[in-house]
């Protein structure tokens, strides 16, 4: 293994161990909807409604 390979794998390694520690830590504050701008005020959340990315108001928020 050459040095530009362990680099690589390192900074691999360094993005999903980011990454991972990032949806951790959203799921232990109780965020479903990782990613999804809306996800704080998602229906979904607060009612139990129809699931996140497909409720109405993330419809009516994509088409403006």
């Amino acid at each position: 293994m050459n040095a530009a390979t362990a680099i690589a794998i390192i900074v691999i390694v360094t993005i999903l161990f980011f990454a991972a520690r990032y949806i951790y830590k959203e799921k232990k504050k109780g965020n479903a909807c990782i990613g999804c701008p809306y996800a704080d005020s998602c229906p979904k959340h607060r009612q139990n409604e129809a699931a996140c990315c497909g409720n109405a108001l993330h419809q009516k928020a994509d088409t403006h």
